[in-house]
């Protein structure tokens, strides 16, 4: 009996998997990698025993080794995001400590051996223009071995959430390369001054959006300019500007409320950085708005390619970095 029950039980649970494959419920999470890199990197340590004292020095200040369990802030500047210009900050708060299996007087104990610290970290990202774009949660622990899945680096940091473009987003993060180690008597005002050194962030994000191009019955949502659908009767050329119906490109400029309906007038521009390719190659984007007299659709503008192959050409929306799936248009 009990040999009929475990059988039926096997074969309930092998057809709810097969089900849920069949659903794409056992895909996992779909992941965006950002490459961040940045420069002017330094974290400030106190050394001082004195509040008085912090941020007097205008000159480089290098950090004296306290025994344990001091206070730390860091800040570097966003110079690219996945090989594309940006700007922004990263800062982190934290406190540093020096653990080891093997404590001796004044360290601390545990089984994770080259921790160094336990952080917060927000990640302030503007496009190239210096506008805000939006922003990542990130917390964990600095140094040692980076978390199972990551390159390699150091620390294990999990991302919390975001705002504007990243609304939601969850995932984890790595970085590499130290930061240069400053007092925190030295004046931060001439951090870019001073200098610091050059780091690199991977975080693996789940994001709750992405850009998508609306299809209609099978048809991805491209026009000509007069609005007739780029179709096999009607294909596109090279060098022609389209229009394109697409989701998931979040905030737009000059409208606060997320989830308001776009107005007509003034036509409002979309927040991210937004980028089209067509057949892997990067075509121009004239416009990027969102669509008067709807909350969470969106216009894009752009223009094909030069040198297009005739035939079936993929295109490919980009917002804040985050790739949304190809569709298929007829090019002649």
């Amino acid at each position: 009996m009990r040999s009929k029950v475990m059988e039926r039980s096997s074969l309930l649970l092998l057809f709810c998997g097969l089900l849920f494959l069949s659903r794409g419920f056992a895909q996992g999470p779909n992941i965006v990698n950002l490459t961040i890199r940045t420069q002017n990197s330094v974290q400030y340590r106190d050394d001082l025993g004195d509040p008085a004292r912090v941020g007097t020095q205008p000159g480089v200040i290098p950090w004296r080794t306290t025994a344990n369990f001091y206070p730390l802030v860091g800040i570097a500047d966003i110079a690219e995001i996945n090989s594309k210009p940006a700007r922004g900050m990263i800062v982190l708060r934290g406190l540093g400590f020096s653990v080891t299996r093997n404590a001796q007087p004044g360290q601390a104990t545990a089984d994770s051996p080259g921790r160094i610290a336990v952080w917060d970290v927000h990640i302030d990202i503007l496009d190239d223009q210096g506008r805000p774009v939006g922003s990542i949660a990130v917390n964990g622990i600095g140094g040692g071995p980076q978390a199972p899945g990551l390159p390699p680096g150091f620390g294990t940091h999990s991302v919390t959430g975001g705002s504007g473009a990243f609304l939601g987003a969850k995932g984890q993060m790595m970085g590499t390369g130290p930061s240069r180690l400053a007092s925190m008597a030295e004046d931060p005002a001439n951090r870019q001054i001073n200098g610091g050194t050059s780091t690199m962030w991977v975080i693996q994000l789940i994001p709750l959006l992405r850009p998508e191009i609306v299809t209609m019955s099978g048809t991805p949502a491209i026009f000509h300019d007069d609005f007739a659908p780029v179709s096999a009767a009607r294909p596109a050329r090279a060098g022609e500007l389209l229009i394109a119906n697409v989701t998931g490109l979040g905030a737009v400029r000059g409208q606060p409320t997320l989830g308001d309906l776009f107005p007509m007038s003034p036509i409002v521009e979309v927040a991210s950085p937004v980028e089209v390719k067509v057949n892997g190659r990067e075509a121009e984007v004239v416009n990027k708005s969102g669509w008067p007299g709807t909350s969470d659709r969106y216009r894009v503008d752009f223009r094909i390619p030069q040198g297009i192959a005739p035939g079936m050409a993929a295109v490919q929306l980009t917002a804040a970095w985050i790739p949304g799936q190809a569709v298929d248009i007829p090019v002649r």
